[in-house]
């Protein structure tokens, strides 16, 4: 993990991170059972800082089973490696107009072990974990995952509200 880190860091501070980052990510993924052997078996779902600053967070995220995550953004750039597991993405754009910061959907992909995804710095999306067992992703952020303003979508309405980092994390 730590020559992980240090590539990802290297590659922050040069030209394109986020398409550096993503190379990084999915050379790691590609050997699931290696990242595993690394951090370990998971004893519940959870979200592992594995490095954090203003410039870069690195997690190891496990979602649990059937978990369903609102409608929000990261304000950042982020890429996203599933190694274990798989996740379904919606992604959302904004209505055009909308004085409420409403919603619509755009597209759907499905994330599978092995797979990275890329999302830019004002993208939306939610998250669903449909499997009956965890999902286990490394997640890199361009800047401090947990200071960062965010905002995410009421599931009924879609509309914006601030995102509560307490009430996401607390999973």
């Amino acid at each position: 993990m730590e020559q992980f880190i240090s590539r990802c860091l290297k590659a922050a501070r040069g030209d394109k991170p986020a398409e550096l980052i993503a190379e990084i990510v999915r050379d790691t993924v590609a050997v699931p059972h290696s990242i595993v052997e690394a951090l370990g078996e998971p004893g519940r779902a959870t979200i592992n800082k594995l490095y954090v600053s203003d410039e870069l967070t690195i997690l190891d995220v496990i979602w649990p089973p059937k978990a369903k995550f609102l409608p929000h953004n990261h304000n950042t750039w982020a890429v996203i490696g599933v190694y274990q597991g798989r996740e379904e993405n919606v992604f959302w754009r904004r209505i055009k107009d909308d004085s409420d910061g409403k919603i619509e959907v755009e597209s759907t992909q499905s994330v599978v072990s092995g797979e990275v995804v890329s999302l830019s710095e004002n993208l939306i999306h939610s998250v669903t974990n449909p499997l009956s067992s965890p999902t286990r992703a490394i997640h890199v952020y361009g800047g401090n995952f947990f200071a960062l303003e965010r905002s995410e979508w009421n599931p009924t309405t879609l509309i914006e509200q601030p995102y509560d980092v307490a009430k996401n994390i607390g999973r």
